[in-house]
């Protein structure tokens, strides 16, 4: 509610709000220069190549150089890629090239401005769900959606799944190397059970997802992977997948999107070897608010609102977990489904993994 008299404003604080503000703004459009960059290989091109002009930026990628020069102006300004005043050359530093152009690096970014592409293509829905308290399902976003946030996941699950995850989960790495039944719930477009399928030769894994267009695409990338015959993937939700003496499960960054977390763990527990293991990623988060209010932990509750919390009050029970529950407020839900072990088994900048065992 509006006060009745106006509240007085330091200006020096306005001032520096205001170009805070510019700050977000110069980011906020950037996001759509990134994804031009991204979609017609500006960044690629501009890899290794040293110095080049818009002209011959222009004429790699086959696009209009007009374009290119305002495109490389912009991203000079914001320090992606470095100008040189004396030859009008532009030049992307090797640190940029592999945030930018190297989808194999464990620090490519693009895949995130693609999701945000979606989140901003969506926001009526989202809008409207504040008024409605209604949920929107992860099914119902811009499909620009599951791409973005595969390309973006895979280059955390290349760096740190087979090299120090699993291996941080006890005996479970000896298991999936003499050969073990595994099950990736939520596995959306599959990029983590290929992962673990290339990496465990003699084990066998099951992808489900509730979500139809991605088990499809799950599909095609594990038959180009040449490990189809060893990697199923199958509609199902968290609660009803088949039941199996699974040595391992593993959900990756979905936990807190689900109406009923506690229902699914249940069903984990039900479907797991009594000596198995499961394996939680989810986004990394302190227990309280007040201390994940930093760079990444504004990121994870901008994604939240509009992607996670809706996702899981569009479900049954709708919990709302949201992407900053914390470790402490998942252990509860899981040793409330019955695992009587949980510990955070390994963390990065941006993960946490918690092993849980019956």
């Amino acid at each position: 509610m509006a006060t009745s008299m106006a509240q007085p404003v330091d200006g020096a604080k306005l001032h520096e709000f205001v170009m805070k503000a510019v700050g977000e703004m110069g980011a906020a459009i950037n996001a759509a220069l990134i994804l031009v960059g991204d979609r017609l290989g500006l960044y690629k091109a501009m890899a290794g190549a040293g110095p080049i002009t818009s002209a011959e930026l222009a004429a790699k990628t086959k696009t209009t150089e007009r374009y290119v020069r305002e495109w490389l102006a912009a991203q000079a300004a914001g320090g992606f890629v470095v100008y040189d005043v004396a030859s009008g050359k532009y030049t992307l530093p090797p640190e940029q090239a592999l945030a930018l152009a190297d989808e194999m690096s464990p620090v490519f970014l693009p895949g995130f401005f693609q999701a945000v592409a979606a989140c901003i293509k969506d926001e009526p829905k989202i809008s409207e769900a504040f008024l409605s308290g209604k949920g929107v399902g992860w099914h119902e976003h811009d499909s620009d959606l599951f791409r973005g946030t595969e390309r973006f996941f895979r280059p955390n699950y290349r760096a740190n799944l087979i090299s120090s995850w699993i291996p941080s989960l006890g005996d479970t790495e000896a298991k999936l190397k003499a050969g073990a039944q595994v099950a990736d719930v939520g596995c959306g477009l599959g990029t983590s059970t290929i992962l673990m399928a290339q990496a465990y030769p003699k084990s066998t894994f099951s992808g489900f997802d509730y979500h139809p267009e991605s088990i499809q695409l799950a599909r095609e990338a594990a038959l180009k992977a040449g490990v189809s015959d060893r990697v199923t993937f199958e509609i199902a939700k968290a609660k009803d997948y088949p039941a199996k003496n699974y040595q391992l499960v593993a959900f990756f960054d979905c936990l807190h999107d689900m109406g009923d977390p506690e229902g699914a763990a249940r069903h984990v527990l039900e479907t797991l070897d009594p000596n198995g293991t499961w394996m939680i990623v989810e986004p990394f988060a302190n227990d309280k608010l007040e201390d994940n209010l930093n760079p990444i932990g504004r990121v994870y509750y901008a994604a939240s609102t509009m992607l996670c919390t809706p996702a899981s009050l569009s479900q049954e029970v709708g919990l709302g977990l949201g992407a900053q529950a914390g470790e402490g407020r998942l252990t509860k839900i899981l040793k409330s489904a019955g695992f009587t072990r949980v510990r955070r088994a390994a963390e990065t900048p941006f993960n946490i993994v918690l092993e849980a065992r019956p």
